[in-house]
């Protein structure tokens, strides 16, 4: 089964995209041993614009400072000194696998934060195989590398979303999409003036520092923080746009179906299932993602080469009517249950939900034409399936077992839009 990640239901807690122990060199020095671990620094004064920014991240190992004491908020960020705060502040399955860069050395000391930030999907290199971790970052890369890395779409018109930046004519073309998409989700930070994006000027650390944390606030994992240079879009209703939380692969969703006691199929049907999530499905910090009684609806379907069945999910549905593409899948399902021919089905049949195949297998078998009369799941009709079934003297159904056997893990990122 793919790895659980640390979601939970009900009571219990969840991370989305976690954030590891520990300290990361000084940006514009690439040795561990140097760094400086104080939260509180020289050249950051309380009233700083991006005080409380540096300060949050600093206390959660994601950034650090120097020896002197000091954060120098103003110096520039390189690629790769990016890429190794990307990995101190998120954790993430890759996506895609790893490939060598001509330009970064085996002994270079950022090479396994760059492999991990490409493979992760957070950044990409350039073309010959070139990283350039010395380069510089403008802005708006540091905007595309976090809007991508968490998988955020535009949910609006993207031309419209970048009408709230007065330079919105300066956005390079690839990154508008995900920058109109990191101002849904509030990651832009925008000082000394809002309306201005400044997308190809070289990001500093405060402002890295600034863009990260806020990516972590999409992402339900810190506590959001009042500041005037966060952009936020207006909408008519005055609300604040939605914030996307991203739930990993391998999450367990909890499910139900309260309309029978089991569920009986034959090993080659398909059958339509919809299930209801069985307990809220909330954040570490206890924002509910999914709530209880949000609809899973898919199908159960033969396991190729196994005697066998399994749920495949393809859609969510929430208890506010939004729809969500849903791949998750429960574990494969062999258990079995003999119907022979004059056994008296009553008993075998109470409280028992049935696929089309199997109820038309245990009328042909038995005799017993009032099956049409029990809960039948949707599908073929079973008129046409008994013929089928004519002769047997006995037929093995799978039997399924809802409270257990239906429970399922996400089997890619979903992502969820909170209020």
């Amino acid at each position: 089964m793919a790895h659980r990640n640390r979601f939970s239901s009900g009571l219990a807690a969840f991370m989305a995209i976690g954030i590891t122990a520990g300290t990361i060199a000084p940006m514009v020095a690439p040795t561990p041993s140097y760094a400086q671990t104080a939260t509180t620094f020289t050249d950051v004064q309380s009233d700083y614009w991006a005080s409380q920014f540096i300060q949050q991240l600093a206390q959660r190992g994601v950034i650090a400072g120097f020896p002197d004491g000091s954060f120098r908020p103003q110096a520039p960020v390189t690629r790769a000194q990016f890429a190794a705060m990307l990995n101190k502040a998120f954790q993430k399955n890759a996506v895609r696998q790893g490939i060598r860069f001509s330009d970064v050395r085996s002994d270079y000391w950022a090479l396994n934060a760059i492999q991990q930030a490409y493979t992760t999907g957070f950044l990409s290199g350039y073309p010959n195989s070139r990283f350039a971790p010395e380069e510089q970052i403008p802005r708006q890369q540091v905007l595309v590398s976090l809007a991508n890395g968490l998988e955020f779409s535009p949910q609006g018109n993207v031309e419209s979303i970048l009408q709230a930046f007065n330079d919105s004519t300066n956005i390079a073309s690839y990154a508008r999409s995900p920058i109109a998409a990191a101002t849904e989700n509030r990651i832009v930070v925008n000082y000394p003036n809002l309306k201005f994006l400044n997308p190809e000027q070289v990001a500093t650390r405060a402002q890295v520092a600034a863009f990260i944390y806020q990516a972590l606030v999409s992402t339900n994992q810190v506590a959001a923080i009042n500041s005037p240079y966060i952009v936020a879009l207006n909408n008519n209703s005055g609300e604040q746009p939605p914030v996307a939380v991203v739930i990993p692969q391998g999450t367990a969703i909890p499910v139900k179906y309260d309309k029978a006691e089991k569920i009986l199929v034959t090993p080659d049907e398909t059958a339509p299932l919809t299930l209801t999530v069985a307990q809220n499905v909330v954040t570490d910090r206890g924002a509910v993602v999914i709530p209880a009684g949000s609809q899973v609806i898919g199908q159960l379907k033969p396991v190729k080469g196994q005697k066998g069945s399994q749920f495949i999910a393809d859609k969510l549905v929430t208890t506010n009517g939004t729809e969500y593409k849903l791949s998750a899948q429960s574990e494969i399902i062999t258990k079995t249950q003999r119907i022979e021919k004059g056994s008296r089905v009553g008993s075998a049949l109470k409280n028992a939900a049935l696929g089309a195949g199997a109820a038309a297998a245990v009328s042909a078998v038995t005799g017993d034409r009032a099956i049409a009369t029990e809960e039948v799941l949707g599908g073929a009709a079973i008129g046409g399936l008994i013929g089928a079934f004519f002769g047997r003297k006995s037929v093995d159904l799978i039997v399924i077992d809802p409270d257990t056997d239906l429970q399922m893990t996400i089997g890619q990122n979903l992502q969820i839009s909170l209020r």
